[in-house]
This record gives C-alpha cells, structure tokens and sequence, in this order.
C-alpha cells in the first residue's frame, strides 16, 4: 500500500465535502434551485424517507419485508454495523413505514416513533446508524437542504450589538419561511406541479422569534419591500447535519430529575445578552435547546420513557402540534422526526399509568425484538469478530450456530401442544422444516405472539450476553495456548455466568440451563453426524447410490420395472432399498409416495433446466445416502480408535482428522470432535 501524503489527504477531504459548502448565495438563487429541484424544500419526514431508498433496498418476497441496505449491508461502513433477523428488519420496515406515511402527512409526521425492546437488541445502534446516514446524506446533492442568514443588520437595527452584525438562523429554517405564508404558498404550489415524489411539499412555519424581530424592523426600514430585505440582507448557505455540531441532529438522556431542567429541551435565556437586549427581547434567547438543535432533522430521545412525566409534557406539544413553547417567549415551530427508545420495564411502568394516557396516544410503538433464527443470530456474533482484533484463533464449525440456537430458545415461546419440541420450534423458524414435516410455521408464530407478553422476542438472553462469553472463551483458549474456539468451550462459559449476569432474572436461571442442555444433545447430534461423514463419506458411492434410488423411485411411480444391474434382468422396484433409504429421514410409510413424488418432481424440474442429477444438490436426500453409507459402512470401523489418544499418529486416524479438516475443522479442533462424538458413536454402537 502506497504512503497517503499530506497533500493526497487534503484532496481527499475536499473531495469529500459539498462543492457549495463555504459559499453564500442569494436568495434569488436559492428560489431558481428549488424550482429547479423541488425537493430541496422537503420537510424532516420527507428527506428521512427519501434517505432510506436512497442508499438502496432489496424486496423479500419469503417474508414479505423491505429490505433497506443501509442496515442490511451498511455500505457507509463496508457492512461493520449490518443488521441480521427477519424480526429485526420487519422492526425496520415498520419504521420507515411510519416516517414514509409521516412524509405524505398522513398523521404519523405528528407522532414520535418509539422503539420499543429489550436491553441489547440493537434498537439504540439502529438509531445510532439513522443518524449516520442522515449525516451523509445531507452531504450528497441528493439530501442536501439550505438556511439561510442575517446580514449587515447593525446598518439597519441601530440597537444591535456589533458582535450580531451577522446572525445564523437560529432554527436552521429553510429560506422559503422567509416568503410571508401568501406569497409561500404561490411557490409551492408551482413547486409541487413539477415534484416527481409521493409527497407533497409544504411549509406553514413561521419564523422563529428572533428572525421575526429581524423581518419586521428590516421590512419597516424599507417602506415593506420584500425584495430589497432578502438582497440586502440575507445569505443563503449549505445546510450539512452533524450530531457533533449539534446541527439537525440531537440526542438527549434522562439525567438525575434534580439536574433536568426543561430548557434542555426547549432552550433558555441567553444571559450574557440581557444586559444589552433586555429579557423580553427575543435577541436574548438562547436557541441551545435539544428541540431547538434537531430541526430540520433528527430528535433522538434515549430511555425516553425514564424521563419524569413534566418533561414528557413538551414532548406532546413537540410532536402533536410541531412546536415548542419555551419559558416566557413565543411559540417555535419544529420540523423533526422525533425517534424515541425505552427498554420493557419502564414501557411496562408507563403503559399502566392512566396519567400518560396523552403522552401514549402521541407514540407509534415499534417493536425491535431480538433475532429469533440461530443462523441469523450466528452472523451477529461473526459480525462481532470480524470487527475486532481477535487472535489468531479458529472457529469451529458449530460454534457460532449453537450459541446462536441457545439465545433464539431463551426467546421463543414454549410451542402448544406435544407435536413440535422447542427445538423443533428454533429449527422451523430458521428455515429448517423439510416440506414433508407436519409443521406450520405460521401457525407456530401466531401461536407464539398470543402467548408471547407483548411479542415474542422481546425477553431473553441477549446477543450481547453471548457475544461476551464467546469473547472470554476465546481469551480463555488464548491462555490456554489453544488456537480454536469450540462449541464445547462456549458452553462451559454459558453454563459458568448464566447466574452472575446482571441482565438475566434469577426465576430464569434454572431454565435456561435446562435450554443449554437441548443445545448440547443437539451438538451431540451435529457432531455426530461430522463424524459419520468423516469416518464413512464416499461421493462416488452416494452418487450411484442416489442414481440406483431415483431409478427405483421413477419406476414405482411410473409402475415399471428396472433392469437389475448384475443379472440383466427387469425386476420390480426394490421396496427393501427405497426404505432403507427413507427410513433415514423418519419418513413414515404413509407418507413415502409424498417424499418419493418431492423428489421425482425436483429430478424433472432440473431436467428441463438442463442440469444432471445430484444427489449433493438435494439436502434431504443427501443426508439419507449418507446415513444409510454410514449403516453399511460403520460395520468395518474401528471405534476404539476414535478415542484412543494412543492411536493418535494412526494412519486410519489421521485420515479421519483430514476429512474432518475438510469440513472446516481445525486439527485440533477434530481431534476433540473425534473424542467428544466418537465416544458417543462408540457407545451407542456398542448398545446397539
């Protein structure tokens, strides 16, 4: 990589900022951009909904959900801050759902959008990133917005303390609120007959109180020509969000109600210009409110709910009427998408309190509920480790998905009825359910939504939980001088700190070991399976296998005979092979002419698109080959190899441990598998 010089960073950064940045026009000029682009007049909602699909978005048919790439793939962060779950992107889609209904005024402009969830997961970071992106958009031609400010004005106001000659808008206005609302409404009304969106554009704002003083003395000077204001004393300037200059974007935190005070939100007198103003004069107001800060943009309320109900108050004039009315000044017209978050107890507290009853008819609830499919979960805590300077340590296959699997049971509602275990719950919603299995997906959802509190996901075992005990298993193996992380380890760790950590109810302990034990039998299983692979996997043999099955079952459907292989001979389909076959996959006899037909239509379906037969293809009948090779095959194994450290340098061993390594294990990593699912191989062969 070549040296960045000084100057190739310099060009960069100016290559990266708006072109306009440091200009200032006319407002002349500002009036022929907007009819030239109308959508430079948007309102909060509108430019917050346009900047979704701005940075792109990809349709789900399977559940039905937009998919929006700034949280699907984070392409600001080359995908550092990426969103995995369906539940978490319907949570998404419903949000810009409301911001887009917000953009066409259809009522939830005037709401605050409350994110709704439990402790980590990722409600705060999904508000974080909102504010990221709004940032940059405001900073491409597609997003960008203007103000305007006062110029030359101590020529004018003759009271006016020098240090004020020229005077931002204090509220970040858009120049049109310079237009009185009759001469306004003209433009817009022109603007809108050329506006290409789903919106329409308008704008009933007054002008904040200082500006207002500024127009009417500026106006009275010049016998009320409108014109010679806005040329003489007025600049238009690029507008650019930033949270850290406090400029369109604005958080605010619950403090000690001792410490809060509501002209943190609605701004306070400026002191030091009393003296030169006076206190009624609205040059004397200090417009450092977080109300005040967030216009034109983002208000982002953190553990709004913790707030005292005083303050809280504001927030119902804020939202339902678009103003703020701070202490002994004016009214002042807000133009925001106000977001709030809150964890379930204090949702819980407020929801009872017939006192909020106003406060919660002004929220859209939108529920941010935890991942509930375990390969979903699994990419979050990849996520975590690709982030990260993790040592050089392997990740053994299964790792990442059992703990995964253990956080999705911690979350999902026990299943009515005996047909379907809790595991079998996880499995469904992650896609597993073979088409043959008597398993409703959708109805398991809605059943687990009605006996869910207030949705299902929203308690458990959070991934930030996990994501810790993973790190410290992996600290763990690096002090142990052990190079890979295995699903073996990460249980341990579980099993340690599930009663130490301060997230988790002590009523919950005793299950959640119970759901670590479901986690291990189903390692147990997958292990296993590793193993059998391992010890007895033949592409060649399943691919003829699969190839004498498929001729069977063409012949049982077509009722045909087949030609026997050694003899010559037509005979009938062998019975005996195609359930030796099915009966891997527990696939009663009542329902084998289902599961035969499944498979002679995906046969023809390739066929026509011209592919040849696979058996690796086709998952189900994949892994019924392989277990019926494992049953033929397991008869000439030696199983106390499996676990005799002894043999460790045996050829027979060594060449297990490869075809391990081909699977994605570590050396080490399959030398502990061998032990841990040999053994159980082992003893179960034996009692068998």
């Amino acid at each position: 990589m070549t040296k960045e010089t000084l100057e190739d960073l310099s060009q960069h950064y100016k290559e990266s900022v708006p072109a306009d940045l440091r200009e200032a026009k006319a407002f002349d000029w500002y009036l022929d951009e907007v009819y030239d682009d109308p959508r430079i007049a948007r309102n909060a909602h509108q430019r917050v909904a346009d900047m979704f699909d701005y940075y792109g978005t990809e349709y789900d048919e399977d559940a039905g959900v937009v998919e929006y790439l700034m949280a699907s793939e984070d392409p600001l962060h080359d995908g550092e801050n990426t969103f995995y779950g369906r539940e978490v992107h319907e949570s998404i889609h419903e949000f810009v759902n409301k911001v887009k209904s917000g953009a066409r005024g259809l009522g939830p402009e005037k709401r605050i959008k409350l994110l709704l969830g439990p402790v980590g997961s990722g409600k705060s970071h999904f508000d974080w990133m909102v504010r990221r992106y709004f940032e940059d958009y405001t900073m491409d031609d597609e997003g960008r917005m203007y103000t305007f400010r006062w110029t030359n004005l101590c020529d004018i106001v003759r009271d006016q303390d020098p240090a004020d000659d020229t005077v931002v808008s204090p509220m970040n206005q858009d120049p049109i609120v310079l237009l009185p609302q009759e001469q306004r409404d003209r433009v817009l009304e022109r603007l809108n007959e050329e506006l290409d969106a789903p919106y329409t554009v308008r704008n009933e704002q007054s002008l904040d109180p200082a500006s207002e003083f500024y127009m009417d003395r500026l106006l009275a000077h010049y016998d009320d020509d409108l014109k010679a204001v806005l040329d003489n004393h007025v600049e238009v300037v690029r507008l650019v969000a930033s949270e850290n200059k406090r400029q369109c974007v604005e958080t605010f935190e619950p403090k000690d109600k001792k410490n809060q005070d509501e002209t943190e939100l609605t701004g306070d007198v400026n002191y030091s210009k009393i003296a030169i103003y006076g206190e009624s004069d609205p040059r004397a107001f200090d417009y450092s409110g977080a109300f005040c800060n967030a216009n034109r943009g983002l208000f982002s309320g953190e553990e709004l709910l913790k707030l005292q109900r005083e303050f809280l108050y504001d927030f119902l004039h804020a939202s339902q009427e678009q103003t703020i009315k701070p202490k002994n000044n004016p009214r002042i017209d807000i133009d925001q998408v106000i977001v709030g978050r809150t964890n379930m107890p204090e949702y819980r507290d407020k929801k009872g309190d017939e006192k909020m009853e106003a406060f919660n008819d002004r929220t859209k609830r939108i529920d941010f509920p935890y991942v509930l499919e375990y390969s979903e979960e699994a990419e979050i805590y990849r996520k975590m480790l690709r982030n990260a300077d993790v040592p050089d340590m392997h990740i053994e296959p299964h790792a990442m998905e059992m703990a995964g699997l253990f956080g999705v049971l911690t979350r999902i509602t026990e299943p009515n009825g005996e047909n379907v275990t809790l595991v079998q719950k996880a499995k469904a919603y992650n896609g597993e359910i073979d088409e043959a299995d008597d398993v409703d997906v959708k109805k398991l959802r809605e059943e687990g939504e009605q006996s869910a509190d207030i949705a299902e996901g929203m308690d458990g075992v959070s991934a930030r939980f996990i994501g810790d005990e993973i790190a410290e298993a992996i600290m763990d193996a690096t002090h142990r001088g052990r190079a890979y992380l295995s699903p073996l380890s990460v249980f341990t760790h579980f099993e340690r700190n599930l009663e130490n950590h301060g997230s988790i109810p002590e009523e919950n302990v005793e299950r959640y070991h119970r759901y670590l034990e479901l986690v291990r039998e189903e390692y147990k299983e997958r292990a296993i399976e590793d193993v059998r692979h391992a010890l007895a996997y033949d592409v060649d043999e399943i691919q003829r296998q699969g190839e004498k099955y498929m001729d069977h079952v063409m012949a049982y459907i077509d009722d045909a005979t087949v030609t026997d292989e050694l003899t010559g001979r037509e005979q009938e389909p062998d019975e005996t092979f195609l359930r030796s076959v099915e009966e891997k996959l527990e696939i009663p006899s009542d329902r084998k002419d289902d599961f035969r037909q499944e498979v002679s239509n995906w046969v023809s379906r390739r066929a026509r698109e011209g592919e040849g037969f696979d058996p690796q293809d086709n998952d189900r009948l994949r892994r019924a080959l392989e277990r019926k090779l494992w049953e033929d095959k397991k008869h000439n194994i030696n199983f106390s190899a499996l676990v005799s450290a002894n043999e460790l340098d045996d050829d027979e061993r060594s060449a297990w441990v490869d075809a391990l390594i081909e699977q994605g294990y570590s050396r080490e990593g399959a030398q502990e598998v061998l032990e841990f699912a040999g053994a159980e191989v082992a003893k179960s062969e034996l009692e068998g």
